[in-house]
């Protein structure tokens, strides 16, 4: 709360006297809250006649940062950010199994083996992005589960447009790509379920933000990218991760309300997969033609050369 206080005053200095009247405690509280602060990276200005200002915040996933960021969201319950983890995803789905409540929050500075896709590791250098997996618990029955996973899509390239100002659109089902075709951010959504209905899901987020072009390795160059590189910019990792936990209770909470149909329509105005030719491959099967839109389950719907419609329900495409 005294955080949130000088962040809502700005550059303004605020006194100890104005803070303890706000929030109903002593100067003293104030002042010992104002210490902890400074441990933990925030720096101040103080004036013996005008109080203090936040003059510095750390480039950390703080808690109380993400949190404040993020407002008060249904979707976010409590908060846990570790130096390091081999899995923000294995450490949620061991938290679910001991009963963790839905809206719990596990981030990292590092992984040592981030989960993607289909197997994949995701590159995961500390400090230099936002990875991060959150357990939720949607009354959903197995069939759909899916579906979060393009909910989830959506509210991070919207939180992202809207933070950075970045040209990004989401290739199906779960990258954000830059605008040159370039991976941006990555979305993993696992689901546990019992007798036909989601017990819990781990929505798990990567987020390139601070790498350069020296952090990839040979078979990354020129196929990803960070928020830094497209814009020049260095962003507050905590606020970023907020917003999208915004962004995501809203959607979450439209979904339930209405169903399918608007987070469809929103994906595939940020999309750039529609439209565009396709080749998937599963198994001993070649699927290659034109996305057209997204079916009422999630699936993209592709027109193959001969005039048939085919749904692709999972898996992964490329562009050609």
């Amino acid at each position: 709360a005294i955080l949130a206080c000088f962040l809502e005053a700005g550059d303004r200095f605020v006194s100890g006297e104005e803070i303890s009247r706000k929030l109903n405690v002593t100067r003293t509280a104030v002042w010992k809250h104002i210490q902890e602060l400074k441990k933990r990276g925030y720096r101040f200005e103080s004036s013996p006649h005008k109080g203090y200002r936040l003059a510095g915040r750390p480039d950390g996933l703080i808690p109380e940062a993400i949190k404040l960021a993020a407002g008060p969201v249904s979707i976010l319950h409590d908060v846990i950010v570790l130096d390091e983890v081999d899995s923000t995803q294995t450490e949620v789905h061991r938290l679910a199994a001991e009963g963790a409540p839905h809206g719990t929050l596990v981030a990292a500075e590092a992984q040592t083996a981030g989960k993607g896709r289909m197997g994949r590791t995701w590159l995961s250098p500390a400090g230099k992005g936002i990875w991060m997996s959150l357990l939720i618990r949607p009354p959903l029955p197995v069939l759909l589960a899916p579906q979060m996973t393009l909910v989830a899509a959506v509210a991070l390239c919207r939180a992202l447009r809207r933070e950075t100002g970045a040209d990004i659109g989401i290739k199906w089902p779960n990258d954000l790509l830059s605008a040159d075709g370039r991976k941006l951010c990555g979305i993993l959504v696992e689901s546990v379920g019992e007798d036909e209905r989601v017990r819990h899901m781990v929505v798990g987020v990567g987020i390139d933000c601070h790498l350069e072009e020296t952090d990839y390795p040979p078979e990354l160059a020129g196929k990803a990218t960070s928020l830094y590189l497209l814009t020049g910019r260095r962003f507050d990792r905590a606020v970023l991760a907020g917003v999208f936990l915004k962004e995501f209770d809203a959607l979450y909470r439209l979904y339930f309300a209405e169903g399918f149909d608007p987070i469809r329509t929103l994906w595939e105005s940020l999309s750039v997969t529609i439209g565009r030719r396709i080749r998937h491959r599963t198994g001993d099967r070649l699927t290659e033609g034109v996305a057209e839109r997204l079916d009422e389950r999630g699936g993209l719907v592709v027109r193959t050369d001969s005039g048939e419609h085919v749904t692709l329900l999972a898996g992964e495409i490329a562009c050609v």
